[in-house]
């Protein structure tokens, strides 16, 4: 189906694109993600004879956020995150120290290896790159002899670290002679967000994204996040099935509408990406399918009956007269032509591509409405006074 979109352009995205949807019925998420592996592994071997992992790795949200810092990785970028708050917790340097000892924050490390070699112009380019993102600065140690322990090392930062903090650090990363270790510590989002960035840049810059695919499946993503007000807010939609995180027996206990209301912030949702080479490809979920955990989520996300039932009162019936457990996913066909394709830019792939502004350049849309095709559909323009 071609449909449109309301957010901002970019490389990987367009106001008009195609999607192919499926709705299955009666089948879990393990169904339905073996399907589309099976799905995908064919086609990439149908049209580019690649070879694809059999089965796709399977990542939860928070460890693609911890290692990656951010939900749609590129795995064939070598470069992971490393948590080092537990090691800077006590330490003078409040930059570390603050961050650390909060529970909505975080201190991450990204080792570069052979990033000694990095020139200050190169440091200060990267320290920009971060600064888009949220982030404050960019501290780092650049390790010239591992056996020399401090002696050996080089970074501003040294002199507010403790030795047994900087060993710890070392250890972890598992930095070595000629490698540098990059720091983010601020907020969770502000940490993955930029870290998630350099880990991507410097991976590219340095030559060490693999060749070829790299698929794997995000999954028990957070049902509701927070908003800059403290609001809850749906992470994916509101119609995603809820349900709660495993125990250490690797079952979950039953997820009821009442518990939901009572904890909100621990359910996880029965939602999954397909995630390919640092994008998403297609994503989808299992479905709520009645109406006592519809008005539930409803509840949580402070929507009031009355609103509810004018928004979404005909789905909440529908409910009521029975709807089977069901499941689907959709994918971006001109996302996924992209990366078959080997280009870097979604305009590369579509035939009638638009600017930044939305317009295309060679049908000249959009243009005028007709009046006679506004009245037609109820439409009718008003013309903004002159200033």
């Amino acid at each position: 189906m071609k449909c449109f979109r309301d957010e901002d352009l970019r490389a990987d995205r367009q106001p008009e694109f195609t999607q192919l949807d499926m709705e299955m019925s009666f089948m879990n998420e393990d169904e339905i993600m073996a399907i589309n592996e099976e799905l995908i592994r064919y086609v990439f071997k149908r049209v580019l004879d690649a070879d694809l992992p059999d089965p796709f790795p399977r990542l939860t949200y928070a460890e693609a956020m911890a290692r990656f810092g951010t939900d749609k990785p590129d795995l064939r970028n070598p470069l992971e995150l490393v948590e080092v708050a537990d090691l800077v917790a006590n330490v003078d340097f409040k930059v570390f120290a603050g961050p650390a000892s909060d529970p909505d924050s975080r201190v991450a490390a990204l080792r570069v290896p052979g990033g000694g070699e990095l020139t200050r112009k190169e440091i200060d380019d990267y320290t920009a790159l971060v600064a888009r993102h949220g982030a404050k600065g960019l501290a780092y140690i650049k390790v010239n002899d591992r056996a020399a322990g401090r002696d050996g090392l080089q970074s501003p930062i040294l002199k507010f670290l403790p030795d047994e903090a900087i060993e710890g650090i070392l250890a972890r990363t598992g930095a070595e002679t000629g490698d540098l270790v990059f720091f983010g510590a601020d907020k969770a989002k502000v940490v993955n967000d930029s870290l998630g960035v350099l880990r991507d840049a410097v991976a590219r810059a340095r030559g060490l994204v693999g060749e070829g695919f790299a698929p794997a499946w995000i999954v028990e993503f957070p049902m509701f996040e927070r908003d800059d007000k403290g609001n809850l807010t749906a992470l994916h939609h509101p119609f995603t099935a809820p349900k709660w995180p495993a125990g250490p027996d690797g079952t979950a206990p039953p997820m009821t509408p009442e518990s939901l209301k009572a904890a909100p912030d621990r359910a996880l949702s029965r939602a999954y990406d397909i995630v390919m080479n640092g994008y998403e490809v297609g994503g989808g979920s299992i479905r709520i399918h009645t109406p006592e955990m519809q008005s539930a989520v409803f509840d949580v996300l402070g929507i009031s009956q009355e609103n509810a039932q004018a928004k979404f009162g005909f789905l909440l019936t529908a409910l009521q007269y029975g709807c089977p457990p069901l499941g689907g996913i959709a994918y971006g066909l001109d996302r996924l032509v992209m990366l078959m394709a080997g280009v870097d830019n979604i305009r590369e792939v579509i035939a009638f591509p638009k600017t930044q502004t939305a317009s295309c350049l060679m049908t000249g849309a959009p243009s005028p409405a007709d009046p006679e095709q506004l009245r037609e559909v109820g439409i009718r323009l008003r013309t903004p006074p002159q200033s």
